[in-house]
C-alpha cells in the first residue's frame, strides 16, 4: 500500500486535463474579442443593407381604373408603381409608360387604359425605395383595368 503525503506530485497518469482546457478557452475568448472589436472598428455593421418597408395598397375602382396607394411611410424614401404589360394601360401622373413614382404618403398613382376599351388584366407591382437606393417589393396584385 502506497502512502501519499501532503505534498507529493501526482504522476502523470493522475494528473487532470483542465490546463489544456484552460488555454483553449483562454484562446477563444480572445479570438471572438478581437473579432467582435475588429467588426465595430473597421465599420462592417454600417454595411448590413436593410429591406425597405412601407405600406402600400393596390385596388380596382368602379370605373375600371386600378390606384396604388401609399399608406404607411415606414422608412422608404418613395414608392415605385410599375405594370407587367404597359401596351395597353398607363398611369395617368406619369410621362414614362408603365411606371409611376409616389412621392408622400397618401397620395396615389392611378392605372387606365384608353377609352372604351375591353378589360386587360396586369400585374401591379409597389416597390419602397430607401434613401441608400434599396429596395423591397412591399405589394403585388393581378388586376383587371379598363371598362367592362
Amino acid at each position: 500500500m502506497k502512502k501519499i503525503t501532503m505534498f507529493e506530485m501526482p504522476d502523470d497518469d493522475e494528473r487532470g486535463v483542465s490546463p489544456v482546457i484552460g488555454v483553449i478557452l483562454m484562446v477563444a475568448i480572445t479570438v471572438i474579442l478581437a473579432a467582435v472589436i475588429a467588426s465595430f472598428v473597421l465599420g462592417f455593421g454600417d454595411q448590413v443593407s436593410q429591406n425597405v418597408q412601407a405600406g402600400a395598397d393596390i385596388s380596382e375602382t368602379d370605373d375600371g381604373s386600378v390606384t396604388a396607394t401609399w399608406i404607411s411611410e415606414g422608412n422608404a424614401d418613395h414608392l415605385n408603381v410599375s405594370v407587367s404589360d404597359d401596351s395597353n394601360v398607363a398611369f395617368d401622373e406619369s410621362s414614362i409608360t408603365g411606371y409611376a413614382e409616389i412621392q408622400q404618403v397618401g397620395n396615389t398613382a392611378t392605372l387606365t387604359t384608353d377609352g372604351d376599351s375591353p378589360p386587360y388584366d396586369v400585374t401591379v407591382t409597389v416597390t419602397a425605395v430607401g434613401s441608400g437606393g434599396s429596395r423591397t417589393v412591399v405589394a403585388q396584385e393581378e388586376v383587371s383595368v379598363g371598362s367592362s
